[in-house]
């Protein structure tokens, strides 16, 4: 057992749009982050983590699968993952005498490492508190070598983003002033993770509903900082070879110009994909090249907030219950693409009815081999339908 020091390492820190940072450890030396609303009742104290907890797990393995050049991480440790806990036991709530959670003060915002990640703790190179692997990926060359047995550690940050201290709800839920607050924490987590050693690209994202598989009902989303370019990127890399560094460009003007757009501001435009495969699949792009959070400009942040909640609870007026879906925010990587590959949302749901969804099998599953069921341009008009009937967004951004 252990129970290092733990509390503050380092002054408050000013962000955009009024959002303060806070930062501090838990007992175990994993690194927690609030983030204070512009408009917070919170005073400046955090109460410091008092529980003795057990020694973080070792860092997984990956091992390439020569098949296909993926690397697989192996990481026994989350087996234990909470399932489903009651809200008495919500690992996320603040810290009470009768819930020993995650996050030992109450908060706006918080955002801390994961008890049991796929990535981590070590890095590459040992790095503000975190360990150097003992077999680290060596560089994108190492990882793209095709071999049989080969085997990394698996380097890297998984962080898990707490929207709000309420025990229900989602994104979609939130004001439009915390949702500011969680882009300002997703460009500020974008940027430190981007900087540690061995990481080659940050993925935030939201996984909403059990059918999703979702094990806390606390609105939350993660981020995962992998040692690698993920496969998706890959290939889309791969395509912006094949057709210029413009793609993203050419996309959205021709998405702009056809029937699928369901929602466009000064900055921003949300589209069903010419291609989609989901029954609801969405993509929200800057309208100016941009690679990731970080880079957004504050009016870019700012229109983001409530064009985005605005979009979500569309999703949610489909149905007469809410709509599980993965929010999948692409950014570039670290150190490729950086000029051509675009951040961009990709919300996608296995929902094609009010009782149906859509499973994976045999032909998608096995061979990558999609079937559409329900046209894009359908799709899209549906949806627009739906949007018609949401209550503007109110409230303001900064």
């Amino acid at each position: 057992m252990n129970t290092p020091a733990n509390g503050a390492d380092a002054s408050p820190q000013q962000l955009g749009a009024g959002v303060v940072k806070r930062a501090t450890r838990l007992a175990d030396g994993r690194e927690l982050v609030y983030y204070d609303d512009p408009d917070t009742t919170l005073g400046p104290e955090r109460a410091l983590d008092a529980r003795t907890l057990d020694l973080r797990p070792e860092t997984a393995a990956m091992r390439l699968d020569a098949l296909t050049g993926d690397w697989i991480t192996v990481a026994a440790a989350r087996q234990n993952r909470v399932m489903l806990p009651s809200a008495d036991l919500d690992p996320l709530a603040p810290q009470s005498p009768s819930n020993p959670s995650e996050i030992p003060a109450r908060y706006d915002v918080a955002v801390f490492e994961n008890r049991s990640p796929a990535f981590g703790p070590a890095l590459a190179q040992a790095a503000g508190g975190a360990p150097a692997a003992l077999d680290p990926p060596r560089g994108l060359e190492d990882l793209v070598t095709l071999g049989l047995g080969r085997t990394r550690t698996s380097v890297g940050r998984c962080e898990v983003v707490c929207f709000s201290p309420e025990h229900e709800g989602s994104f979609g839920t939130q004001t439009v002033t915390r949702a500011r607050t969680v882009i300002e924490a997703w460009a500020d987590r974008t940027a430190a993770l981007s900087a540690l050693p061995g990481i080659e690209q940050v993925f935030p994202f939201e996984n909403r509903g059990e059918a999703i598989g979702v094990t806390l009902a606390h609105p939350h989303g993660q981020i995962y900082a992998y040692p690698y370019v993920t496969p998706r990127t890959t290939r889309l890399l791969a395509s912006i070879d094949a057709l210029g560094a413009d793609l993203f460009a050419r996309i959205l003007a021709f998405e702009q110009a056809s029937e699928r757009v369901v929602l466009r501001g000064e900055h921003w435009s949300a589209f069903v994909p010419f291609a989609a495969r989901w029954p609801l699949e969405v993509h929200l792009l800057p309208h100016r090249h941009v690679p990731d959070f970080s880079a957004l400009r504050d009016e870019e942040r700012d229109e983001l907030a409530p064009l985005y909640l605005r979009l979500l609870r569309g999703v949610d007026a489909l149905y007469d219950t809410p709509t599980p879906y993965i929010a999948a925010w692409h950014q570039a990587p670290v150190r490729v693409g950086r000029d051509a590959v675009r951040l961009r949302l990709e919300l996608t749901s296995p929902r094609r009815g009010s009782d149906r969804l859509k499973f994976l099998a045999g032909s998608e599953a096995a061979m990558g081999a999609w079937t559409a069921e329900i046209p894009p341009e359908a799709a899209a008009g549906r949806l627009r339908a739906a949007l018609a009937d949401v209550p503007p967004v109110e409230g303001i951004a900064r």
